[in-house]
């Protein structure tokens, strides 16, 4: 079976700075990664890499899906691609509810106006999914950081992707509500077989995974099953 993702000789160079040295490696289906390492490691830049921040042509080397070519040249063909990202600075618009949050940019339309009444109850059953059906109509500052996070994950779930990338999907919370939060990522992997990539500091969740993946200086280092 071909790897859901496969990067290939994966360089990123910024003026002055190489933040991706020849970085290979690929995603089985399923599984769940940690991709580790020291801040300035370059996690982040291949994480935007693979989700189609850096576009195409703005680096060199070659990514496969499923073992065909692939080439993003933007956020959208990524997530048409089924790749997704939960950043750990969540971009939630203040001014709008939960509801309209989730649904931003691809409002369901009854002819050109908003089907509200769809909205709502699409939105409604995809926060129940994550445990806050009774916030649609709320505003995100109403929210904790660990409920705002639970938003993006409903926003993952909408979208089906087919890999999900989390950036330190723990790292601002408290160990209760941390908990909860692996729990509903690991059980959309349980679910709907997602591959998931959890970029992370936190050893007790790394130990949770298949396999680890390991950044220093911008290149692979190691690249191991847990067992």
């Amino acid at each position: 079976m071909p790897a859901v993702l496969e990067a290939r000789s994966i360089t990123k160079r910024f003026p002055g700075v190489t933040a991706l040295r020849d970085v290979s490696f690929d995603l089985q289906p399923g599984e769940i990664h940690a991709l580790c390492g020291e801040n300035g490691a370059g996690k982040s830049t291949l994480i935007k890499l693979l989700s189609g921040l850096h576009p195409h042509g703005s680096y060199e080397g070659e990514l496969f899906l499923g073992g065909a070519p692939a080439e993003f040249h933007s956020v959208a063909d990524a997530q048409q691609a089924g790749l997704a990202v939960i950043y750990q600075e969540l971009a939630l618009v203040n001014e709008l509810t939960v509801g309209e949050n989730l649904f931003l940019g691809c409002e369901p339309r009854r002819g050109l106006l908003i089907d509200w009444d769809l909205l709502w109850r699409e939105s409604g059953a995809l926060l129940a999914r994550v445990g806050l059906g009774e916030r649609c109509d709320h505003y995100p500052v109403q929210l904790s950081g660990g409920e705002q996070q639970r938003v993006a994950l409903a926003r993952a779930f909408m979208n089906r992707p087919k890999i999900l990338f989390c950036d330190e999907p723990t790292g601002n919370l408290d160990g209760d509500t941390a908990a909860v939060m692996v729990d509903l990522i690991f059980g959309l992997n349980r679910e709907r077989g997602t591959t998931l990539v959890l970029v992370t500091h936190d050893l007790e969740l790394a130990r949770k995974c298949s396999r680890v993946i390991r950044l220093k200086g911008g290149a692979v280092v190691s690249d191991e099953t847990v067992s």
